[in-house]
């Protein structure tokens, strides 16, 4: 007997992105438990709905199939022994169905095999974590269209290699963020209506053993096995709510590469959205600025910052769902019909991907819906560069009078010397002797403006917001 302490549960004390939002309850071990269980109380009804078990022994095993009534950490020790825990389950299963008829338990896991289950179990626990996951990106998507409508002219300062640019405005930059977050949600949605198969080969991917069962159960007469295949997979794609496979898939891994890939992109782009948050929310920019509840964001060091905790846990999930993204990915390149180690290898991964994606997704709604933002702090940023900002506006104009070269290289000086003296473009300008003439007061001030300097910020805003957010 071991003399080790069993391991308590998953705390997410290490993980606290995800800590407390909807997706750590649905892709905990009792879900994943629950999952497993729901797989085989729907393969037993779709059987029995064909001929293959009684209907009583379906009854009696759904009652039973309850995560309630087992012990999760019990089965976790048992899959020691069998590399998985659905040999442990089976039989903890078979059991509790045993207890109320001996009989139906004869019919528990007819036919099937660990990975039928635990495939299956696993697209049932994807499912409903991305329907979370959605949810949360659709709100996303709501309170970021809000900012961009609200913002649409708001003027700011666009940068580039860290940099101020270009004037630019918030409600583009906000429209963006929409942007990406409604193609990871068009992703999520494809994967979550099409790509989550249900998971029957039996021990080889034949479907033998369900085919042999069936067979026997009818007696004499004419087995039409592939009719009876068809009807099968038809039944436990619509009795699970997943999707029908057009081949047993035990080493054909695409639908965990496919939601590895989606949640990848999901996370990522949230990612750009806080990352941009941090930047803007730095003490030298102050353009916007997290909801703070009390307490959110302090420092144990430093009692006056407020730190950019929302932004902080989005990217932190950003930077971990590609790398264990490339995982699942990997794991397309598995031996024969079934893979001793590679499909073992997803699990945690598949979770933890879904887990931090949710975790990430959820934390961006509550970051989208309460960012407030500083269009004062954006105009005061804008004119830090003493009119800078505007210098290839400026360099345009010149160039049908000066000739293209001519105007970027005056404009180039210009810049270096209003930079070095610390004096505002328009004053350099106002005094070189080859623009004497050129420009009134009043004409150099609107093409220094920066407000006046956005382009088709506005209308690009308006075109992006037309796009819908509701794809399911």
């Amino acid at each position: 007997m071991s003399l080790l302490p069993d391991a308590g549960a998953d705390s997410g004390l290490l993980s606290p992105v995800r800590v407390s939002t909807p997706v750590e309850a649905a892709t905990s071990d009792e879900a994943w438990l629950q999952a497993m269980l729901d797989a085989e109380s729907a393969l037993a009804r779709t059987q029995a709905e064909l001929g293959a078990l009684p209907e009583q022994a379906a009854k009696i095993i759904t009652a039973a199939a309850r995560a309630d009534l087992f012990d999760v950490r019990a089965l976790a020790r048992l899959s020691r022994e069998t590399a998985n825990p659905v040999v442990g389950l089976v039989a903890a299963l078979t059991r509790a169905v045993a207890a109320e008829d001996p009989v139906a338990a004869e019919y528990v896991h007819r036919g099937s095999t660990s990975q039928d289950i635990f495939d299956t179990g696993a697209m049932l626990v994807a499912s409903r974590a991305l329907g979370l996951v959605l949810d949360d990106l659709h709100r996303t998507a709501d309170a970021l269209g809000e900012l961009a409508r609200a913002h649409r002219d708001t003027p700011q300062a666009g940068r580039t290699l860290a940099l101020q640019a270009v004037p630019t405005t918030f409600g583009l930059k906000a429209a963006g963020w929409r942007s990406l977050v409604l193609d990871a949600a068009d992703r999520v949605a494809r994967v979550r209506s099409a790509g989550l198969p249900v998971s029957l080969g039996g021990a080889a991917g034949t479907l033998a053993g369900y085919l042999q069962y069936a067979e026997l159960d009818k007696g004499e007469g004419e087995f039409d096995a592939a009719e009876y295949t068809e009807r099968l997979l038809d039944g436990y794609a619509a009795e699970t709510g997943l999707a029908r496979p057009d081949l047993p898939w035990h080493a054909l891994r695409t639908p965990l590469a496919d939601l590895g890939a989606a949640l990848a992109h999901t996370a990522a782009a949230l990612g750009k959205f806080a990352v941009d948050v941090q930047v803007l929310a730095r003490t030298e920019v102050g353009e916007a600025a997290e909801p703070a509840p009390a307490g959110r964001g302090a420092s144990s060091a430093m009692p006056h910052k407020r730190n950019p905790v929302l932004a902080t846990l989005i990217r932190s999930a950003a930077l971990q769902v590609p790398v264990l993204a490339a995982g699942l990915t990997q794991s397309l390149t598995t031996e024969d019909e079934r893979s001793g180690g590679t499909w073992h290898a997803e699990w945690l991964l598949l979770r933890e991907c879904l887990r931090l994606a949710g975790g990430a997704a959820h934390t961006a709604a509550e970051l989208a819906q309460g960012l407030s933002v500083s269009p004062e702090r954006m105009d005061a940023n804008l004119k830090v560069t003493g009119g800078q900002i505007v210098s290839e506006r400026i360099a345009a104009v010149l160039s049908p009078r000066l000739g293209k070269v001519t105007a970027k290289r005056l404009l180039t000086h210009a810049s270096a010397r209003a930079a070095e003296q610390s004096r505002p473009l328009g004053a350099i300008l106002s005094e070189h002797p080859d623009l004497q003439g050129m420009f009134d007061a009043t004409e150099l001030s609107l093409l220094l403006d920066p407000a006046q300097y956005t382009g088709a910020a506005g209308p690009l805003v308006d075109r992006a917001l037309k796009r819908g957010n509701r794809l399911q």
